[in-house]
């Protein structure tokens, strides 16, 4: 099957954060490939990935970025394809500076904006995306969504059983 998404980091210390993507896209059977690209390092290849990426199958582009964080703008001035941005933390601002980089695109390059080091959200994003015209991708997220009800529910009355006291001691094991 061709990958539907694309995840792209500008580089491999940001694979960890990265990888909630790929792992929440594995769990709703949404095919994807990854990618180390960087604006600034290798600006071609970043340019020719974006701007082939609708031609090859790709429906969503999802990028994560620290510091300037100019990746996902620079892939979506290319390419008409949705891009969500990761903003990644950083050490000296915390990720504060990747945010505000994504988030603050000009008019006519839109970047979805997820929250820092928020890849688990970009990649469900990508998938109620492809969800809105592959009726398997839907039925993935409406069962995923529906056992995420449950846990909460099971928690819930857990937590009423037992006290919250000593319900966090037994969280804390």
């Amino acid at each position: 099957m061709k990958p539907q998404v694309a995840i792209i980091m500008g580089s491999d210390s940001d694979l960890e954060v990265m990888s909630e993507a790929a792992k929440v896209l594995d769990e709703l059977i949404v095919p994807y490939e990854t990618a180390i690209l960087s604006t600034h390092r290798v600006a071609q290849e970043t340019a020719d990935f974006a701007k082939s990426a609708k031609q090859k199958g790709f429906k969503v582009l999802i990028a994560g970025a620290g510091g300037a964080a100019a990746l996902p703008g620079s892939i979506a001035s290319v390419t008409t394809l949705p891009v969500i941005g990761v903003p990644i933390a950083t050490k000296s601002l915390e990720g504060l500076d990747s945010l505000l980089s994504i988030v603050q695109m000009p008019p006519g390059v839109p970047v979805a904006t997820v929250g820092i080091n928020g890849a688990k959200n970009a990649g469900l994003l990508a998938a109620q995306i492809i969800a809105t015209f592959d009726t398997s991708v839907a039925k993935n997220l409406s069962e995923y969504k529906f056992k995420q009800k449950e846990d909460v529910l099971l928690k819930n009355k857990k937590l009423h059983q037992v006290g919250w006291m000593k319900y966090l001691k037994e969280k804390r094991k």
